[in-house]
């Protein structure tokens, strides 16, 4: 984290480097899901709930911090207009066009998807913890104002920062990344050493935000998993073993990312199938796509026609009654049996359009 070094490489070629060393992303892949088994075989109170009872607040005072450096840099503002000025981005020649309609739906549905882990079985696992007099729309409330405010947040923090280091490296602003793997380990490293000393020690921060909402997603993704082995197995008239579960998910998850480590991102030309098929550049835009992009999609569309069309609302507004005594009966159920089938199709053809660049419209 010696940013203020002036013999060390530039973001760029630190991150090639990083990509050329698959052993070493496996290695760290290996590590990381070690400290998630840690986490889940605990269980929901004694490992979940206590690394987010520390971890989140952590993590909200830290982005505050960066926050606060990143909107204090030279020409950070253009960053603001970047991100809350409509239309500011062509006309900056941040981007050549407009995003199509399809090309927004996929990006926000994406968005909504993997921050919310809609779709993937966390609501109803954590759900299935609450008590049940919990007021489930106040929690919801809760849940997607937080969701938002962090997320934009985190946008104040990153994407000023890098805009104000593009300008001031004389970098043509169509060319400044905004987005993706890129953005998080090339042009935010080369935004810490442009700092100087004290680079270093927001480069400390930042990256230990990035670790810990990363180590929250995942354990909560991987108790969907341990949840659902346990349950079958007491439906079965056995106790599971959750540290043998719990062992055994991380196991076939870092399988898959053995995958998308030795790939280094497409660099490596271990999979050029993906690529050459016209689909992505790498394994990991691959198995994101057919998770985030496809899978996601399609489960909460069968989600919403099952509970709007077959299980009936009412079911579902039973349960939500014996916490919450207000009036959204008529309101859950168009969303459910309308709105939500409608946007997710929406959504869906958007990825699918991303996906094979159909360029609909």
């Amino acid at each position: 984290f010696a940013f203020g070094s002036e013999s060390l490489a530039t973001g760029g070629e630190l991150f090639a480097a990083m990509l050329s060393n698959p052993a070493g992303a496996v290695l760290f892949a290996a590590l990381f899901l070690a400290l998630c088994y840690l986490i889940n075989r605990s269980g929901i109170s004694g490992g979940i709930e206590k690394f987010n009872n520390v971890g989140m607040p952590m993590l909200f005072v830290m982005l505050v911090i960066i926050i606060i450096r990143s909107l204090t840099l030279p020409d950070a503002m253009e960053g603001l207009k970047f991100m809350f000025v409509p239309g500011y981005a062509v006309e900056a020649g941040f981007v050549a066009e407009t995003p199509s309609l399809l090309s927004v739906f996929a990006s926000a549905g994406g968005q909504m998807f993997f921050s919310l882990s809609l779709a993937m079985g966390a609501m109803i696992t954590y759900g299935s913890y609450l008590n049940q007099k919990e007021d489930l729309v106040k929690n919801s409330a809760i849940i997607v104002f937080a969701d938002t405010l962090v997320a934009t947040m985190a946008g104040i923090a990153v994407i000023p920062a890098a805009v104000a280091n593009g300008i001031a490296s004389g970098t043509p602003l169509d060319q400044i990344k905004l987005g993706g793997p890129d953005l998080l380990f090339v042009t935010l490293q080369d935004v810490f050493r442009a700092m100087g000393t004290v680079g270093a020690l927001f480069g400390v921060i930042f990256y230990l935000l990035v670790l810990i909402a990363a180590i929250s997603s995942a354990i909560a993704l991987i108790e969907v998993d341990i949840t659902y082995f346990l349950d079958r197995a007491e439906q079965k008239g056995r106790k599971g073993n959750r540290p043998k579960v719990a062992f055994l998910v991380c196991l076939a998850i870092f399988a898959v990312s053995v995958l998308v480590g030795i790939d280094g991102l497409g660099t490596t030309g271990v999979f050029p199938w993906p690529a050459t098929a016209g689909w992505n550049d790498s394994m990991l835009d691959f198995v994101d796509m057919l998770s985030e992009g496809l899978a996601m999609p399609i489960g909460a569309l069968m989600m919403s026609i099952m509970v709007g069309w077959e299980i009936r609302p009412q079911t579902v507004l039973d349960e939500l009654h014996i916490g919450y005594t207000g009036r959204i009966d008529t309101f859950y159920r168009i969303c459910i049996k309308y709105i939500t089938p409608i946007g997710m199709l929406l959504v869906l053809a958007g990825q699918v359009n991303e996906f094979f660049s159909l360029n609909w419209f």
